[in-house]
């Protein structure tokens, strides 16, 4: 015991230990049970909230991560040691239960809507269910881990939602839509409270789009979902490497960014905000003009600061006046050599007026790319999408017992009772919650519909491992 209380000083393992990856009262409910309960069933729901739809991601981060390795002795003492001096309850005959009975692998069945699935809120998602006698209670233990999808899935839903608004302003203004996936660029690593979250996040994101400067969002969508490289980046200058040269040779810095990186079909990104916006736009205008074109790259204008809507159209007509427009088959003006990107102010409303006013002026959306930071990646919580997760039916001796919240305080909270599991119509997609064993009737003949929840994780094994591409398919199977 004295090596386990030790261990309490090793956050390493601390945040490695699944039994503590839990909320502080979890350790006890245990003890407040009925003492005849055998087996547990809870579901995960977005209650609605911002979006009528959530796009679903994550779980499998989740499970690789976090339940494919086992239970051992030493995290059984090291968790007994935290509970004991933090003032709960243990379970440790449960724990050893699990370890010897199951080699430590968690005997939980956890059932989900296939990642890259497109549900309306109000519709069951995650249903896990324990049926061990001995351990039921670990259908609500996994509570507090489990329900972080609602990051993932909440990242991934705005992002889909925000490729659609790009896709229409494409559809209506330009002839390309092939440069959609490169649209909003992720730059929202420095943004997020931590490096676990850039990688969640960041990976999210690449459900829509395939552009970003979040390194570990990259690398989670690359180890955790099977792709090879799962978004690309390209050369961009920031402010230190512009105002490092000082004020007086801004021009020289922009001329070195144009030399090292400017060639045939490559992209180069050069914020040129540091001074004067507009003076830096005349002398890419002028002295560097013939370079940018010489070079046979594309140079991508980053203004950073003031009111995005009118820095943007600003910007786009000083380019249009010294690089020149072609018409494109939409009517609208498609710069020569250049394009921007916004990355100051980004967020859901601003993308569309920006795209609205664009249009307006007769520009297209092929002129723009969004650099989306804490909007994307962090200005969300488990509220945006009104995530739950919730005991929905219990066992008590050999019968099954439905189980449900509903406070007369909220009714917006209201819980679903029952074994849940859910529908999906073979010809419209349209989705539809019900309880186990499903009763096919008139209203959901079994020709008709089919269960759209699969079982992706059972006593430690992974069932279902997806790779990025599919759910991407998955995601956008409706676009034209």
């Amino acid at each position: 015991m004295q090596t386990a209380i030790s261990g309490l000083n090793d956050i390493a393992s601390i945040l490695s230990n699944p039994i503590l990856n839990t909320d502080s009262y979890k350790a006890s409910h245990y003890l407040q049970y009925p003492p005849e309960a055998s087996a547990m069933f809870s579901y995960i729901e977005s209650r609605g909230g911002r979006y009528d739809r959530t796009l679903f991601f994550g779980l499998q981060m989740l499970i690789k991560e976090y339940l494919c390795r086992p239970i051992t002795a030493a995290m059984i003492d090291q968790a007994h040691a935290f509970f004991s001096a933090h003032g709960e309850p243990f379970n440790e005959a449960g724990w050893r239960h699990i370890v010897e009975q199951y080699g430590g692998y968690l005997p939980v069945r956890i059932r989900a809507v296939p990642e890259g699935s497109v549900v309306p809120t109000h519709n069951v998602l995650v249903t896990v269910e324990c049926d061990d006698p001995q351990v039921f209670w670990l259908a609500s233990y996994l509570e507090t881990m489990l329900l972080r999808v609602w990051y993932p899935i909440t990242v991934a839903t705005q992002s889909w939602h925000l490729r659609g608004t790009i896709r229409s302003y494409l559809q209506k203004s330009s002839d390309d839509l092939t440069q959609l996936p490169f649209k909003l660029h992720d730059f929202g690593a420095r943004g997020v409270s931590s490096a676990e979250s850039a990688a969640i996040g960041g990976a999210a994101h690449l459900v829509s789009f395939m552009g970003s400067d979040t390194v570990l969002g990259v690398a989670a969508a690359n180890h955790y979902y099977n792709d090879p490289m799962a978004a690309f980046s390209v050369p961009a200058a920031e402010h230190s490497t512009i105002t490092s040269w000082g004020r007086e040779r801004e021009t020289d810095a922009f001329r070195n960014m144009i030399a090292r990186f400017g060639k045939p079909g490559a992209i180069v990104s050069v914020v040129s905000d540091s001074y004067d916006l507009f003076a830096a736009l005349k002398v890419w205008g002028t002295e560097l003009k013939q370079a940018v074109i010489d070079s046979g790259g594309t140079l991508v204008i980053r203004p950073d600061s003031g009111d995005p809507l009118t820095i943007v159209l600003q910007t786009l007509r000083e380019l249009d006046a010294s690089f020149g427009s072609v018409v494109n088959g939409k009517g609208r003006r498609v710069l020569n050599h250049v394009r921007v990107i916004q990355g100051d102010g980004v967020n859901p409303d601003s993308i569309e007026a920006i795209l609205a006013a664009m249009d307006e002026a007769g520009f297209a959306a092929d002129n723009i790319v969004f650099g989306m930071g804490g909007a994307l990646l962090q200005q969300i919580n488990r509220d945006t999408q009104r995530f739950a997760m919730k005991c929905s039916a219990i066992r008590l001796g050999d019968e099954w017992h439905d189980v449900r919240k509903d406070p007369v305080t909220d009714t917006g909270k209201r819980s679903m009772k029952g074994r849940l599991t859910l529908l999906q119509h073979r010809r419209t997609g349209e989705y539809r919650t019900t309880t186990l064993p499903v009763v096919w009737d008139e209203n959901t003949a079994e020709a008709d519909w089919e269960e759209a929840l699969v079982t992706v994780f059972d006593s430690g094994k992974l069932l279902i491992d997806v790779s990025l591409a599919e759910i991407r398919s998955r995601a956008h199977a409706g676009e034209a």
